[in-house]
């Protein structure tokens, strides 16, 4: 039994295919069109942005005599206005590692525009039993006896059931493993340390920072999308150029200027 800390990391992203980019700008007229965007995703939303008016420049729509220029003019007008569903076009890829089943329970809620792929237990059998402990648990010297007390005791229970059924014996089948396996996670406790994957679009990561890292969204939520916050505003200056960061109850507060785009 130990404790842990929750961990973001940051591990895909949109990425740009140059040549198709070039034969459809080819296409339309637009060859000489550039774009000043740091990374693929925020080029991603520009080009699915002016495409809906062909807007890559004066006159390929008569009704367009001239057009923003630069990629950060360009998103924060598509922001501004709420023309959010072009974000939904970039999408980023985390691994949140030792966060608790009460973070995924929370997290799996928000079902828009993500992929979610979570560690098993009915296959992964579980012989350390780690927690992230929540502050009011950490500031209370016999809450947290308690705690620990607690947990020691359900790691000792895993460890027995493993060897009450010999799951280390050579030769046991790997579905008997999965069937023992399956029946001891229900001994273990909702805030264990787990790993999930998940997967948003620009859109809809942008609400999520937005709704839990406010103050009244749970401690742990807050935490690991203060953190994932922290990375989009450095990777995507364009497309988080209006959050704004307080630190309410020791955790950052996400505000956007432009709310639920």
């Amino acid at each position: 039994m130990k404790s842990v800390e929750p961990k973001v990391f940051f591990v895909g992203e949109t990425k740009i295919r140059q040549e198709g980019v070039r034969a459809y700008l080819e296409h339309i007229g637009a060859s000489e069109w550039t774009s000043d965007a740091s990374s693929d995703a925020e080029k991603m939303v520009e080009v699915m942005g002016r495409l809906c008016y062909r807007s890559f420049k004066p006159g390929l729509n008569p009704n367009v005599t001239k057009v923003r220029k630069g990629n950060r003019a360009y998103l924060e007008n598509i922001i501004s206005t709420k023309h959010g569903s072009v974000l939904e076009h970039a999408f980023c890829n985390f691994i949140f590692t030792d966060v608790s089943r009460v973070f995924t329970h929370e997290l799996v809620r928000h079902r828009a525009g993500v992929a979610i792929s979570q560690e098993s237990l009915r296959f992964v059998r579980v012989e350390d039993v780690s927690c992230w402990y929540p502050t009011v648990i950490r500031e209370d010297e016999r809450a947290m006896t308690i705690f620990s007390s607690v947990l020691s005791k359900l790691e000792k229970v895993q460890q027995e059931l493993a060897q009450l059924y010999k799951l280390d014996t050579e030769g046991i089948p790997f579905h008997r493993k999965k069937v023992v396996t399956s029946a001891m996670r229900r001994l273990l406790p909702e805030g264990l340390a787990t790993t999930i994957g998940w997967s948003a679009n620009i859109r809809t990561i942008r609400w999520v920072i937005e709704a839990r890292t406010a103050p009244e969204a749970e401690e742990e939520i807050r935490l690991v999308f203060g953190k994932v916050a922290e990375m989009m505003v450095k990777e995507y200056p364009n497309l988080f150029f209006d959050f704004e960061k307080e630190i309410v109850e020791g955790l950052p507060w996400w505000r956007p200027k432009y709310s639920k785009v």
